[in-house]
């Protein structure tokens, strides 16, 4: 496992790739590793009329999988809390709200940056 440091790193260069892949799909990043008692939001972007509260998950290869599917339900629902959060103090914008999931394999130029749109809803 990577130190502490080294994730971090990863995952603000796995964040950087993913919110630059939602740029050129024309998505408007409003904020970014949004904190709050809840939880943390990796990602709020705007699409057209839609909110999405974006969960980037990363690994630096593909051996162990998919890293979409590390999303558990317990992280769902903080996703969810610390977005009702976001919406309260940020307004809710007059906006449809979506939950997706934008996952990085590799690093650099090779990561493969895929987006999941609607990956999981508020119903928990």
């Amino acid at each position: 496992m990577a130190e502490p440091g080294l994730r971090r790193a990863f995952g603000g260069e796995a964040e950087d790739a993913a919110v630059s892949h939602l740029e050129r799909k024309g998505y408007r990043v409003r904020a970014r590793n949004f904190v709050c008692p809840y939880g943390e939001l990796d990602v709020v972007a705007e699409d057209g009329e839609v909110v999405a509260f974006v969960e980037v998950r990363m690994r630096s290869n593909a051996a162990w999988g998919d890293p979409s599917q590390t999303v558990s339900g317990k992280k769902q629902r903080r996703i969810v809390k610390a977005a009702l959060h976001y919406l309260y103090r940020h307004g809710p914008l007059g906006k449809m709200v979506r939950f997706d999931v934008v996952s990085v394999v590799g690093r650099g130029e090779k990561a493969q940056v895929e987006h999941i749109p609607d990956a999981f809803d508020a119903g928990m």
